[in-house]
């Protein structure tokens, strides 16, 4: 006789729950890693009046953003030029502009479009994010908010090593208040 294996179980996250990692820069909830999906991470992740994640690349992650409360400057596009600094003012060949993301805004990244988000208000904003494949940005998450929670600038030498070991090629700095 063999052994009948039980049928696959879905996730659920109630709300509030999840791993949540916090620094004065981010507060970052992991709803789903790649120990439940092939497919992608995803996070809630509140982003605090004044921080900016600069524009930045990847070569072979793609992300979905889906704002939720608050708003964002966001960018997702190739720029006429990627100047390093003030990313807020590119503008694309094709007349694409950076736009303030509002709840309900959906953002979708492919692998080699540059991007980036920052919250220009006096209040958080909060974001659902996804990205493909897992566990990258699991990972790149749980050492970058180390890096934050040292206290004072960020350490841009370290995110700089960070974001190479990610697939993450930074074009304008990270900043938060």
């Amino acid at each position: 006789m063999t052994a009948l294996t039980p049928p696959p179980e879905g996730l659920l996250v109630p709300p509030g729950h999840g791993r949540t990692v916090r620094t004065p820069a981010q507060h970052v909830t992991f709803k789903v890693t790649g120990t439940h999906s092939r497919a992608a991470s995803s996070f809630e992740v509140v982003v605090p009046p004044g921080f900016d994640v600069g524009a930045h690349v990847h070569s072979r992650s793609e992300e979905l953003f889906y704002v939720l409360e608050g708003e964002l400057d966001v960018l997702a596009f190739e720029p006429l030029v990627r100047t390093p600094d003030n990313w807020q003012r590119w503008q694309s060949g094709s007349g694409n502009q950076v736009v303030r993301a509002t709840p309900g805004t959906v953002i979708v990244v492919p692998p080699g479009c540059p991007h980036a988000f920052a919250n220009p208000t006096g209040n958080p904003a909060k974001m659902f994010f996804q990205a493909s494949p897992p566990p990258d940005h699991e990972r790149y998450f749980e050492e970058l908010l180390k890096i934050l929670d040292a206290g004072g600038p960020p350490d841009h030498t370290a995110i700089e090593e960070l974001r190479s070991r990610y697939d993450i090629e930074q074009l304008t700095p990270l900043k938060h208040r």
